[in-house]
């Protein structure tokens, strides 16, 4: 009878815990369906600041976001944040192991803390969690990562990258910040532009666009050395083709 009981109770539990994960499957992976078609208004990095702002009282503070297709972006802006941050995004599963490699690598030498994240990545990060280095957050990060990559084409994520990431305090996004910074839209942004765009992208509120440092400037012709180096725009042919296959 004892025996019995006791498989009852683990048919219950595992019963459960099959429930528990396939609700947990369906809730995070519907959104992330839905964006692929769907142009997110917002995001949780977008969220978390102005509720910040608003907290503080701070009213210096001004948000600055306007979504526009990826037809409407220059493709310089579209490499040069590849060459900036991802130069593997084409191939990649989500994930560029080679980078988590030599970070960690580096690292274990003493060098200085780096990342390895990429574009889909932070596409994760920025869409749907929250700063932080925990277990919890990087797993989810991971698991987001990977429904991402499954679901939206190379050109979808490339796209919700260059409307969600920040160029300033408030400023989302390459069009908010091509209208701040440079007076026009982002269809009309240049190769230098968009490299200096690019190269505040690792630390948006440290890095200025409008009064650069000696780093950013340096770090804008690396830039534009990579974007050279990757073939320029038609670089972008090769994620019409990834678009293609995964349609």
């Amino acid at each position: 009878m004892k025996r019995a009981r006791t498989r009852s109770f683990g048919s219950r539990l595992a019963r459960w815990a099959s429930i528990t994960v396939l609700a947990f499957i369906v809730v995070t992976a519907l959104p992330v369906l839905l964006l692929r078609w769907i142009d997110p208004f917002t995001s949780a990095f977008m969220l978390r600041e102005r509720i910040a702002a608003s907290a503080q009282g701070d009213a210096q503070y001004r948000f600055r976001h306007e979504w526009v297709d990826f037809e409407r972006i220059s493709p310089h802006a579209a490499v040069a944040v590849i060459a900036a941050e991802d130069q593997r995004f084409a191939w990649h599963a989500g994930f560029d192991i080679d980078s988590i490699r030599q970070a960690m690598e580096e690292n274990e030498r003493g060098g200085r803390l780096r990342g390895a994240s990429t574009i889909s990545q932070q596409v994760a990060k920025n869409l749907f969690l929250w700063p932080g280095r925990s277990y919890l957050r990087k797993g989810l990060e991971a698991w987001f990562t990977v429904l991402i990559e499954l679901i939206w084409p190379k050109k979808r994520i490339l796209e919700v990258y260059l409307n969600v990431a920040e160029f300033g305090r408030g400023v989302y996004g390459v069009e908010a910040a091509a209208q701040t910074y440079f007076g026009k839209s982002a269809a009309k942004l240049t190769r230098h532009e968009a490299a200096l765009l690019a190269a505040v992208l690792p630390n948006p509120k440290r890095m200025r666009v409008d009064r650069p440092s000696r780093y950013v400037i340096s770090r804008q012709q690396w830039i534009l050395d990579q974007m050279q180096g990757l073939g320029g725009t038609a670089y972008l042919a090769q994620l019409e083709s990834r678009t293609r296959l995964a349609n």
